[in-house]
């Protein structure tokens, strides 16, 4: 396996993990998204960055999971992370949860350099029978040898329990003496995501949240109600208010509302 040092970290914010490789790929196109152009996420924001400053500080912080509906801005967040902190020594290294069996490789070869890494994991979920779990899980809170303390896990995921939940797994749960025992399969499924000791959930925009969102985009518009009832006809159309959807009605119709 070629040795990751070969990237200059001291030039690059963040690389991908490439499988066919078994290396690293620096990233030289970063998406732009600045922290303030996020909207209706405050709360979100606000223990995020508490974390990761305190993570930069040297002090202890949690690896965190931003779960919850889709297109709320979990990705978008990452991504204005890194441009916040890059500065402060933020490096993020993305890792496709396919690739995540080499986790423990990549860990070894980030602990001895004097930046703070998050290891990032996009969308990320486990079906039935998927084992690539197990690595995560010795990477988030170690096995034998304790996890690096230059190192934390941020994913994001739609579902909050990481992994699939049916009905049966409910069956083998029993109550003894007035205490509730959840099946094992319930266990195992919760126990992933335990190790994530910041959560953070993320809902569908509100219409109110939603036309914020649309007036950040639009802020040379001085007439609003044209704008919002385009926006919201647009949001009708997709049946969902996030910030995804924010961001592709302002790519349709950027330019075409007069300030």
């Amino acid at each position: 396996m070629p040795a990751l040092q070969t990237i200059d970290w001291t030039a690059t914010n963040a690389a991908v993990w490439r499988r066919h490789r078994q290396g690293l790929r620096a990233i030289t196109r970063l998406d732009p998204v600045q922290w303030h152009e996020l909207q209706g996420i405050e709360r979100q924001q606000a223990a995020l960055a508490r974390n990761t400053e305190r993570f930069l500080d040297g002090l202890p912080a949690n690896n965190t999971l931003l779960w919850g509906a889709r297109g709320t801005g979990k990705s978008s967040l990452i991504k204005a992370l890194l441009n916040r902190y890059a500065a402060r020594g933020l490096r993020i290294i993305e890792v496709d949860k396919d690739d995540l069996v080499d986790l423990p490789e990549i860990v070894d070869d980030l602990s001895a350099q004097p930046f703070r890494f998050i290891i990032y994991c996009d969308d990320l979920s486990f079906e039935t029978g998927e084992s690539s779990y197990k690595a995560l899980k010795s990477v988030l809170e170690g096995s034998l040898e304790l996890p690096p303390e230059n190192i934390r896990v941020y994913a994001t995921s739609n579902r909050r329990h990481l992994m699939p939940e049916f009905m049966a797994d409910n069956l083998g749960s029993e109550v003894k003496n007035g205490e509730l025992h959840p099946a094992e399969a319930i266990e195992e499924q919760v126990s992933l995501a335990d190790r994530f000791g910041l959560q953070l959930s993320f809902y569908a925009f509100s219409q109110e949240v939603y036309l914020q969102a649309i007036d950040a985009l639009f802020p040379e518009v001085t007439d609003r109600q044209p704008l919002h009832q385009e926006a919201i006809r647009f949001a009708l159309g997709r049946g969902v208010r996030n910030g995804r959807t924010a961001q592709q009605f302002y790519r349709q119709f950027s330019g075409t509302f007069t300030a």
